[in-house]
């Protein structure tokens, strides 16, 4: 089994940088990891298509570059997607739409162990992870026990019971939603809105009190001071399809505006 790099991080206290990926190419994966620059690659699984030999590829590309691995995941099928995507090879799984502490417990139990001590439901599985051996041995154990919970929070309900869900055992990080927020709350788009902001700011300090780490999104490394002057570590900066898009416009329009 190898080494959880994102959960080392944790131990240490160290920061991690991550970025996203919408589409399921290996090549963009390498690219990412050829940077030196990242810790770990997040796949958005949440809004794309694949299938379980794309879950697979992610993962080998990024080993190939020494990166740890996330995936974004819905809430339907969450069971049999976050146990996929541990066997073959993810080290981090993002869980969204928890309304409750309730909700986050599940996700908890999800990717744990299923034995007496754990109390997980993540069973004895011959997959990737383990090289396709054994499986239930003491590393099996320790290296699921190892794999990152981390919740999204971006519903009323999980904003209520923020305390409760930071103290649950085995959460190991979460993440501010404020697009969801918003409209989960009747204020669609209004991301800045002084409700949206003050649910937002509570959910970063009240995380970072309690001893649980917060992941912030950001768009630019300038987007992270702020987060860093609160005690924020742990950071996801951008994604393949803006970065593409971006580019692609900026070129394509001074391509043309020297042609007209």
């Amino acid at each position: 089994m190898r080494q959880n790099k994102i959960r080392e991080s944790l131990r240490a206290g160290t920061p991690t940088v991550g970025t996203r990926v919408f589409g399921t190419s290996p090549g963009v994966v390498e690219l990412v990891g050829k940077t030196g620059r990242y810790d770990y690659v997040e796949f958005v699984a949440e809004y794309g298509t694949f299938d379980l030999y794309d879950l697979d590829n992610i993962c080998r590309a990024a080993e190939l570059h020494d990166m740890g691995t996330m995936i974004k995941i819905d809430q339907s099928n969450q069971r049999f997607m976050a146990q996929r995507a541990v066997g073959a090879g993810f080290q981090a799984v993002l869980f969204t739409d928890c309304r409750s502490a309730d909700d986050v417990r599940e996700c908890v139990r999800i990717v744990r162990p299923d034995t007496l001590e754990d109390g997980g439901l993540y069973p004895a599985a011959g997959r990737r992870n383990t090289g396709q051996g054994e499986s239930g041995g003491e590393a099996y154990l320790q290296s699921i026990r190892d794999i990152i919970v981390c919740v999204m929070i971006e519903k009323r309900g999980a904003l209520d019971e923020l305390e409760e869900i930071l103290s649950i055992p085995g959460l190991d990080m979460v993440q501010w939603g404020g697009t969801d927020f918003s409209m989960n709350i009747g204020l669609p788009q209004q991301r800045s809105h002084p409700d949206v902001e003050a649910a937002r700011l509570r959910v970063f300090e009240t995380a970072v009190k309690m001893g649980v780490p917060p992941r912030a999104e950001v768009a630019t490394a300038e987007h992270a001071t702020p987060y860093l002057e609160m005690g924020v570590k742990h950071f996801s900066i951008g994604a393949d399809m803006p970065y593409l898009y971006g580019s692609w416009k900026r070129d394509g329009e001074a391509l043309r505006a020297l042609l007209d």
